[in-house]
């Protein structure tokens, strides 16, 4: 059984989809147009929705990627589903462990056992300068940190056994020796504890991580109960895969119990044309001084001069990036293996920044995603329509049922919890 999320970002993942005359641009702050995601992605049987998280405006003239705050948002969309799991962002840099364990422990309770955290350590100086910082801090020292303040997390979530209550109106509410403070004092945080919120359906919600470098990596290995990876094709994709599972291992822990899901974009239409014809008419919405200043950004450069119909100048290896690597080794692929213009370059990484993209027939995406993970490069993946709501409907209604037919998915849900529904599959 592969695992399928659905990565939930504005009207799409295409940089250009809100301009469309099909997206829902306008109820970007209307939380029934999330609420109608959540229940498409449930008809699916999806194991769950995502929301990513940013904390600085990146360009006004384009659509607003952030507009309701994450956890806000699927507490509502806890109460318009029964079985979708509900994963956030919420970042090691600018939070405190207290108050996203709180955040997270209460979203379980109100979802009934289906929350996730996505744990980052965030990216740029721009998000930094809006929580005290004068730039973000060195890579080593967010990943110190967001190791610790798993640990705290985690260690708060412990803080009420599970049958801590009472609700003894003759007697106690909870009994005092089962609810415990963490004393914790480390190099980030001190934290007495013990959490304020009982223990949550699930103990703790089920931990997802996204890292690419090799600190990210090994977070990931050390903590994560599914991880989302970036991979460009299905050998990028191998590689990420055995290197991820190996470090699994590795720190003690079972690779197989693991998933790894690469985003996914797909284009989908009756024939191949009329697929390639829907990526075009997104294509040509992309504003070329937007998507050059967004490509700056991801490779530290000023890309306002390239010749858009020449080849893509030579960028520096990797290991001379200070930037997150993840996204720049997506590009530095591209290059190497596509050989693009410009103009190629920027079409490609419209929609979900060099992510994987399948771009067919339902049958032809199945064949493609079925080889993904019987070739060793995915779990399952996080997917990332160009345009919503008609991309994950065409998905829903068109792939998902060649997927159940081929015994790769689930038929319905089983009982239980998100953990549950990662590590048992579902029925079939």
């Amino acid at each position: 059984m592969l695992h399928l999320n659905a990565f939930l970002f504005g009207c799409g993942h295409h940089s250009a989809a809100w301009r469309h005359s099909s997206s829902r641009v306008e109820d970007l702050g209307d939380i029934g147009y999330y609420e109608e995601l959540a229940r498409t992605a449930e008809r699916g049987k999806l194991d769950a929705v995502f929301f990513a998280d940013g904390h600085s405006v990146r360009d006004p003239a384009g659509a607003g990627t952030w507009f309701l705050e994450p956890i806000t948002a699927l507490t509502a969309m806890a109460r318009a589903t029964s079985h979708i799991g509900l994963v956030t962002t919420v970042s090691t840099t600018f939070y405190t462990p207290f108050h996203a364990a709180r955040l997270l422990a209460s979203l379980d309770h109100i979802s009934g056992g289906r929350a996730g955290w996505n744990v980052v350590t965030s990216m740029f100086d721009a998000e930094a300068r809006n929580h005290g910082f004068t730039e973000i801090p060195a890579r080593a020292e967010r990943y110190a940190r967001a190791e610790e303040f798993v640990e705290v997390a985690l260690a708060l979530w412990d803080s009420w056994d599970g049958d801590a209550l009472k609700l003894d109106r003759d007697g106690q509410y909870a009994d005092p020796d089962g609810v415990h403070s963490i004393d914790h004092v480390g190099k980030y945080f001190r934290v007495d504890g013990p959490l304020t919120v009982p223990r949550s359906p699930q103990g703790r919600p089920v931990l997802f991580q996204a890292g690419a470098s090799g600190e990210g990596r090994d977070l990931a290995a050390r903590y994560a109960e599914a991880i989302y990876a970036v991979a460009y094709d299905i050998d990028s994709g191998a590689g990420y895969y055995a290197d991820v599972k190996s470090r699994i291992h590795k720190a003690g822990r079972d690779g197989n119990s693991v998933g790894i899901m690469p985003g996914l974009v797909t284009y989908i239409g009756s024939t191949m044309t009329e697929a390639h014809a829907k990526k075009a008419e997104l294509d040509a919405l992309l504003p070329v001084e937007q998507s050059l200043r967004q490509l700056g950004m991801y490779v530290e450069q000023d890309c306002r001069e390239w010749e858009l119909d020449a080849p893509v100048p030579t960028l520096p290896p990797v290991e001379e990036f200070t930037g997150p690597h993840g996204r720049y080794e997506t590009i530095l692929r591209i290059v190497a293996k596509d050989k693009p213009t410009v103009r190629e370059l920027l079409g490609t990484l419209a929609a979900g920044g060099g992510h994987a993209t399948m771009i067919g027939t339902p049958e032809s995406i199945a064949d493609e995603m079925e080889a993904w993970v019987s070739g060793g490069a995915a779990d399952g993946f996080n997917l990332m329509p160009p345009l919503y709501p008609a991309g994950l409907e065409d998905f829903v209604d068109q792939v998902v049922p060649i997927l159940q037919s081929r015994g790769l998915f689930r038929h319905d849900y089983a009982p239980g919890t998100l953990r549950d529904r990662l590590t048992e599959g579902g029925t079939r």
